[in-house]
């Protein structure tokens, strides 16, 4: 690695990135920047679904109460998974910054991560609030991704067939297995998640577009620039250290 290079990683490891909510449908490519925000920022990615296994696996009290609660095929209620994301928050890892991924989901958690940002304990590790990167993809673009999604059941390599198609159509290009398509991206299933979707983050999205800290990125173009503009976004929101 060269200086500049050396320089230039050196800056983004030192950038307060700040609590980052990623917003966008199913199929949005919400992943793939967490990726890229992960990779440049050395922070951590959170999601509800990720918290509330860990916390199960390692059985923790918040796990043994949360599996409970589930295995009576109940949700898991917000003032459990407040007290799972308040430990998460406070952990070393996320002294920079964070992404969210799927949290906040409604406008009462939404006030909840505010007021918890608020805490004196937050003041010496993660003093901005946060910003939302909402990445928006048309409707039918949408449908494209998801319906168009095949995956490998050996080794799990994803493809699509409009946009990613394996060499031998159906067939996996590493080992040849049969690419299948998973039973909750059929159009019909997709449609109802992407109008619950819409139905449900409404409302938050205008929550963080009133206090102006919605940042909306146009997801329709190569993810390259997709990438190039939700980095900007959170460089802009940040401080450095």
């Amino acid at each position: 690695m060269n200086a500049q290079a050396a320089s230039s990683l050196d800056t983004f490891t030192s950038v307060n990135a700040g609590p980052i909510i990623m917003m966008g449908a199913p199929g949005a490519g919400k992943g793939t920047q967490s990726k890229a925000i992960v990779e440049r920022y050395g922070i951590p990615q959170i999601s509800t679904g990720d918290l509330l296994r860990d916390n199960v696996v390692r059985g923790t009290e918040l796990g043994q109460k949360a599996k409970a609660i589930m295995d009576r095929g109940d949700l898991v209620p917000d003032p459990l998974m407040f007290e799972m994301m308040t430990v998460r928050l406070k952990g070393e890892d996320c002294c920079r910054g964070f992404i969210l991924d799927g949290f906040p989901r409604t406008v009462a958690q939404a006030q909840w991560l505010d007021n918890l940002l608020k805490d004196k304990f937050f003041d010496k590790v993660c003093s901005i609030p946060p910003v939302v990167v909402s990445i928006s993809v048309d409707y039918n673009g949408l449908l494209q991704r998801l319906t168009g999604r095949r995956s490998c059941p050996t080794c799990g390599r994803i493809y699509n067939v409009h946009f990613q198609p394996p060499k031998v159509s159906g067939v996996c290009d590493a080992d040849g297995s049969a690419l299948q398509l998973r039973r909750d991206d059929t159009e019909e299933v997709i449609k109802e998640r992407l109008h619950a979707y819409e139905a449900m983050t409404l409302p938050v999205k205008e929550y963080f577009r009133a206090a102006g800290r919605l940042v909306e990125i146009d997801g329709d173009r190569p993810v390259d620039q997709v990438t190039r503009d939700v980095l900007r976004a959170i460089d802009r929101h940040g401080n450095r250290l």
